[in-house]
C-alpha cells in the first residue's frame, strides 16, 4: 500500500528489499526503482539520495545503514515493529540533520482521510483470499515470511 499511495501522491518510489525476489511485484505495484539490500553496492550507490524511507518490515535492520541513504533533513518512518531494540548511532543523525520517527496508526480523522484519498485515486489493497480451512497453513506461512499481501478469509467457508 505504501508504494501505491506514494505513487498516487506523485512520488518517485524506490523499493528496497533483501533480495531480487520481489522486484517484479514491486514494479507491478508502481515502484520506479528496485534495489536488493543484500548487494553491498546498494548502500554505496544510494547514499544521501532519499527524502524519506518508509520501513514496513518487522525484522531487525541496521537502522544506521538506512539513515545513510537519506539526504538533508530527511526522515525514516518505521511502521513495522521489531521485538528487539534497534541500535542507533546518534552520529548517523548529525551529518544531514536527519530525524527518526515511527507510527503505529493514525487517528480516526487521519484514517478517514487516507480512505478518501485511496477511493479518489483507486488505490486498493492486494489480497490473497483463503478458506477458513487454510488458517493453520497460512499461520505457518506467516512464521516463515511467505507472505506477499494481506490474507482475507472468505466467510462463506466458515461452516
Amino acid at each position: 500500500m505504501g508504494v501505491k499511495i506514494a505513487k498516487a501522491m506523485g512520488a518517485e518510489v524506490t523499493v528496497l528489499s533483501r533480495s531480487e525476489a520481489k522486484r517484479e511485484a514491486a514494479i507491478a505495484l508502481g515502484a520506479d526503482h528496485y534495489h536488493a539490500t543484500s548487494d553491498v553496492e546498494t548502500f554505496k550507490t544510494l547514499a544521501n539520495t532519499f527524502d524519506a524511507i518508509l520501513n514496513t518490515i518487522s525484522p531487525l535492520i541496521d537502522l544506521n545503514a538506512y539513515l545513510a541513504l537519506l539526504g538533508l533533513r530527511s526522515t525514516p518512518v518505521t511502521v513495522g515493529a521489531t521485538a528487539e531494540p534497534m541500535p542507533l548511532n546518534v552520529f548517523s543523525l548529525f551529518g544531514n540533520e536527519r530525524n527518526v520517527t515511527g507510527s503505529q496508526f493514525g487517528s480516526i480523522r487521519q484514517t478517514q482521510e487516507m480512505l478518501d484519498f485511496c477511493a479518489e485515486h483507486q488505490v486498493t489493497a492486494e489480497v490473497e483470499v483463503i478458506g477458513a480451512d487454510q488458517i493453520n497453513d497460512v499461520y505457518e506461512r506467516v512464521l516463515t515470511s511467505d507472505v506477499r499481501y494481506r490474507f482475507v478469509i472468505d466467510t462463506a467457508t466458515l461452516a
